[in-house]
Order: C-alpha cells, then sequence, then structure tokens
C-alpha cells in the first residue's frame, strides 16, 4: 500500500505535536515527534552541564546522547525516553523551553538529530512535526504543512499544557519566551524556521482542534489518491 511523508511545520504553541499525533493515528502511521528530540538533547546538556560554545563539550555530549519513544501501556501515548529513562514531563518544563533554541541553533545538534530522523522516515508512512522538517529533514515530502497561530493564543496554550503538568507559569513569561523562541528559530543560521514554498499554510488561531487534524488528513488523502 502507499504512504506518503507528512511535514509538519510552524511556530511553537500552534498546537503541531497533538494534531501530527492524531493525523498519524488515523492514517495508522507512525509519529515522530522530532520537538522532543531537541528538548530531550537540551535536557541532556543541562543535566551535564555541558558548555554550549564549546564544539568538544558538544561533541562528548552527543556521543553519550541516546533519544528513544515508546508507547506507554497505559495509556497508549508516546513517550520520550533519554538515556532508557522516561523524561516526557521533564522535557516540557520551562527550565528546557529556556534554553532548547540555543541547543537547537548548534550546527552539530542539527545534523545529529536530522540523521536519526531521516533513518526513521526513511520506509515513509510517517507525520513529523517540528521546524525544519518540510525544508530540511524531508524536502521531498509529499505533503508539508506549515501551521501558525496569534501570540496570545499560542501563549494560552502553552500555559494550560504546563498547568496541567502542576506547573503555573505567569502569561507575559510564556510570551516572551515564545517571542524569543521564534525570533532564534527564525534567524538562525542552520535551518531556520521558514515555510517550504510548497507548504499549504494553517491559521489555527480560530480553528477546533478536530477541524485542523480533518484538514490534514484530508489533503494526505488527496495526496495518496494521486500516487495511484
Amino acid at each position: 500500500m502507499n504512504k506518503i511523508v507528512i511535514a509538519i511545520d510552524g511556530h511553537s504553541g500552534c498546537g503541531k505535536s497533538s494534531t501530527a499525533k492524531s493525523v498519524a493515528k488515523a492514517l495508522g502511521y507512525t509519529y515522530i515527534d522530532s520537538g522532543a528530540m531537541y528538548r530531550a538533547a537540551t535536557l541532556h546538556f543541562l543535566n551535564n552541564h555541558t558548555v554550549l560554545t564549546n564544539p568538544k563539550d558538544v561533541k562528548k555530549g552527543l556521543d553519550t546522547l541516546d533519544i528513544s519513544f515508546q508507547v506507554n501501556p497505559n495509556n497508549q501515548k508516546q513517550e520520550t525516553y533519554l538515556n532508557g529513562l522516561n523524561v516526557e514531563e521533564e522535557i516540557r518544563t520551562m527550565r528546557v523551553s529556556d534554553y532548547v533554541s540555543e541547543v537547537s541553533k548548534i550546527k552539530e545538534v542539527r545534523q545529529e538529530l536530522v540523521a536519526q530522523q531521516q533513518k526513521l522516515g526513511s520506509k515513509k508512512g510517517v507525520v513529523m512535526d517540528g521546524r525544519d522538517i518540510g525544508t530540511v529533514v524531508f524536502p521531498d515530502a509529499e505533503l508539508k504543512i506549515f501551521m501558525t497561530a496569534a501570540i496570545q493564543i499560542r501563549a494560552e496554550r502553552r500555559q494550560k499544557e504546563i498547568l496541567e503538568k502542576g506547573e503555573l507559569i505567569e502569561l507575559d513569561k510564556i510570551i516572551n519566551n515564545l517571542q524569543e523562541r521564534d525570533r532564534i528559530d527564525s534567524s538562525r543560521a542552520e535551518s531556520p524556521l521558514i515555510k517550504a514554498e510548497d507548504a499549504i499554510e494553517i491559521d489555527t488561531s480560530y480553528l477546533d482542534f478536530e477541524n485542523q487534524v480533518e484538514q490534514i488528513v484530508s489533503l494526505a488523502k488527496e495526496r495518496l489518491a494521486e500516487k495511484v
């Protein structure tokens, strides 16, 4: 049966990950959370006090970095493991959020994780979300989506997500964090966040979740029909 690669890019807090997970489930595809991979790398560097400006220190960190995904049998949700430990909740904290863009712009980090991501998606039938999936990781993806939303709405969504994990962060701090991440992600020299020329833009500011998932699933089925 024909399968395609679906690349979902966009700003932080647009609902990329939750949307990508649901799209993958609807199509029977594998979901690859590239954002979780960068967050796990960031947590690894923080825990090991890696000096980000020292190439040898970064290489040492990458040599001891092992990221994997496992489905939790209790809730059937995919969770992130760092060197064998479940870090799904820890990588979503503001401690990691404050540094993830700095780690993500390091050339050696991106090269290592992009190689891992390309290997995971080599057999197609995957949905991957991030910031450079349609431009760098899978430039030949059959379907590319670019998600965006108003900054206030993105911040409120992120605040709710963090609150559900038992941490209360002021909305202004989250807005500042998102704006800074947007600035760093869009201006970095290595794989900046840009919309691919052939990507379809979806503004999720006032879309309900089910509708945005349905839109992408419908587009995927159109692409699949074209391959028959």
